[in-house]
């Protein structure tokens, strides 16, 4: 992934509680970790910790993985977990989500907690660990992002719409571009697609809730939330992953048709199955025309081993009397 983002790798996770929603940076080595920690990879964290806190420049991730890969090299679990976190995000490295499994297996093993967190986010088994980790070479470098924030590869001028909302983000909530776009890809959607919906759903806010009991980026009702395996529907990434799923879920349902989806995302797809379409609610079409409008079109790629199509949409209509 192209874009600069290294200060909400945390955040945008939702690992740590005690990681701001406002897009706080991986932080500082806690001190219980120092403590324990040989000196000299004591020392290599510490660096690491410096360079975020004090480098604003765009190769900084990168010289931090340098030091994590020593420290992974050496068995230090923190190293190996946070450099698992730049390959998982793309951020100094190029993004890998196999390095990145691998990592947090590693880490998990030696009983780093966290580490274990991610691997239930991931979801997904890896031993293929970064060159760097098993001999003495410097990693490879990500290509240089960015345009104001904002990935290039999100600025096509054939989707201007969520292209150009981004751009008025504030700073504050531009983390969760990175992270939306990079679940988008595990998940086989259209990151426009996604972020048009996080736009309109939330305005990129993860603790805002509806009189309806929906919550976080993706306003996951509880029911919804259940149904995807959300266990705190506040947390970033449980509440995209949740929400993506049912995302994929639906246009599987609708056979790709986006309006469809997207009107069962808002309304439940047994209004849309009762209607045969968008059904006549004011908000709910206002909801699907606006997406769209962000999004720039009406069909998405859908796998079709997910779940038969809705019936109505492959029921043969009844011949003229």
């Amino acid at each position: 992934m192209s874009f600069w983002a290294t200060a909400a790798v945390v955040t945008l996770l939702g690992l740590t509680g005690a990681a701001s929603a406002q897009g706080s940076s991986l932080g500082p080595t806690s001190s219980a970790v120092l403590a324990d920690a040989p000196p000299a990879v004591r020392e290599l964290l510490q660096q690491a910790s410096r360079i975020e806190a004090t480098a604003n420049t765009p190769d900084a991730p990168w010289r931090m993985a340098v030091l994590y890969c020593q420290g992974a090299r050496w068995g230090s679990a923190e190293a190996q977990y946070r450099l698992g976190m730049l390959y998982a995000f793309g951020q100094g490295v190029p993004e890998s989500r196999a390095y990145a499994a691998a990592l947090f297996s590693v880490a998990s093993s030696l009983g780093h907690a966290q580490a274990q967190q991610m691997l239930d986010n991931i979801e997904f088994s890896s031993f293929e660990l970064p060159a760097c980790v098993n001999h003495e070479q410097l990693p490879e470098k990500a290509a240089l992002p960015v345009f104001n924030g904002i990935s290039l590869e999100l600025a096509s001028h054939a989707r201007p719409g969520i292209d150009n909302y981004l751009l008025t983000l504030p700073a504050s909530r531009r983390w969760i571009v990175p992270v939306a776009t990079t679940l988008s890809a595990w998940y086989q959607l259209d990151p426009r697609l996604v972020l048009s919906v996080i736009a309109v759903e939330s305005n990129f806010q993860t603790h805002v809730q509806s009189p309806k009991a929906a919550t976080g980026l993706m306003q996951l009702i509880p029911d919804t939330a259940e149904r995807f395996n959300v266990r705190n529907a506040f947390d970033a990434t449980q509440n995209m992953r949740g929400g993506m799923r049912y995302l994929r879920w639906l246009l599987s349902y609708y056979r790709g048709n986006v309006p469809y989806a997207l009107a069962a995302y808002n309304a439940g797809e047994g209004r849309v199955d009762q209607y045969r379409g968008v059904p006549p609610f004011p908000e709910t079409r206002a909801y699907v025309k606006r997406i769209v409008g962000l999004y720039g079109g009406v069909l998405h790629t859908f796998d079709a081993t997910l779940t038969t199509a809705s019936p109505w949409l492959t029921a043969k209509p009844a011949k003229a009397p």
